[in-house]
């Protein structure tokens, strides 16, 4: 089954050439069925690039998507069009009482900062405490998990030395969880961050199930039955070249920049990097929206009774 988009989005003719089906929300409508309702809030600065990275992924399921993009209130983007803000998003204030069957927050590149000093704290807590009653499951991506698990349980996120930046190999620590159906015991996760979160820190707290872990960058899937809520410190969702579109940045820029760990073949800038995570991260998400299919209510007014 497809995924509803509006046909005007980028996203829609980008995933439609890629073979992932796509509908118009005009068509939906003749469906005698209920999609599931996902939120997307998107706090990435190219919200085009981010929208089609989550849409490819939760859109690859048998199962009909209605995908609602939001956005913060106040916070104004400087980097897409207004136009496709004012087309696509509605603010958090005009959706807070509507019901969402899964809502996917993404990261920010706001990891310097103390949450607390982040402009948009106050209303995401807001969203936080909004999705215990108004969404059946959440998934709190790179800095959105870190706020998500350091507002419900007060796990600190900790500045690093250097990035972990790079393809680095993780475990499958919970094979028997249905979020993992399918996956291998070791695979390969991007990361791009200058923040990590301690896997002693997680453990402390009661309740917390850390499902995938690397070594090198420390735990990467987290779950929290209690809020409902998943929460991912590393990006399956980024392209083949997303790393690379950084590490051009960065080197254009004159800014300080290991070359991406195990990403380019032979660790060679000049050669193309080669996508290994791309079945696990179709996976994950296909496993997080048939987790939702199977115990959301029919009834979508009755989430969070």
């Amino acid at each position: 089954m497809p995924i509803t988009l509006p046909e005007t989005l980028p996203a829609f003719d980008v995933l439609k050439s890629e073979g992932v089906m796509v509908m118009t929300p005009d068509r939906a409508l003749h469906q005698d069925i209920r999609p599931l309702r996902i939120g997307l809030l998107n706090l990435m600065p190219k919200k085009i690039q981010t929208e089609i990275q989550f849409a490819r992924l939760i859109g690859a399921t048998p199962l009909q998507i209605d995908l609602q993009l939001i956005r913060m209130s106040e916070h104004k983007t400087r980097n897409t069009a207004e136009e496709h803000m004012t087309a696509f998003y509605r603010p958090f204030q005009a959706v807070k009482e509507e019901k969402f069957d899964g809502l996917i927050i993404t990261g920010a590149p706001i990891e310097h900062l103390p949450f607390e000093q982040v402009t948009y704290w106050d209303e995401l807590k807001e969203v936080f405490d909004w999705t215990q009653t108004h969404v059946h499951s959440t998934f709190g991506v790179c800095w959105g998990g870190m706020a998500m698990i350091h507002y419900f349980h007060g796990v600190e996120k900790h500045l690093l030395d250097h990035k972990a930046f790079g393809c680095f190999r993780h475990k499958n620590l919970a094979p028997a969880s249905p979020y993992l159906r399918g996956f291998s015991d070791d695979f390969v996760i991007p990361v791009s961050r200058w923040t990590e979160m301690r896997q002693e820190e997680v453990d402390a707290v009661p309740g917390l199930v850390t499902l995938l872990a690397s070594d090198e960058v420390g735990p990467c899937l987290v779950e929290d039955p209690e809020h409902r809520a998943l929460y991912i410190f590393n990006h399956f969702e980024y392209d083949n070249g997303t790393l690379k579109e950084e590490y051009d940045r960065d080197v254009a820029a004159g800014t300080p920049i290991n070359v991406p760990t195990n990403y380019y073949p032979d660790d060679d800038p000049s050669r193309p990097p080669v996508n290994r995570w791309r079945s696990h991260a179709h996976l994950l998400y296909g496993n997080w929206i048939n987790e939702i299919y199977q115990t959301t209510p029919y009834d979508i007014s009755a989430i969070g009774t």
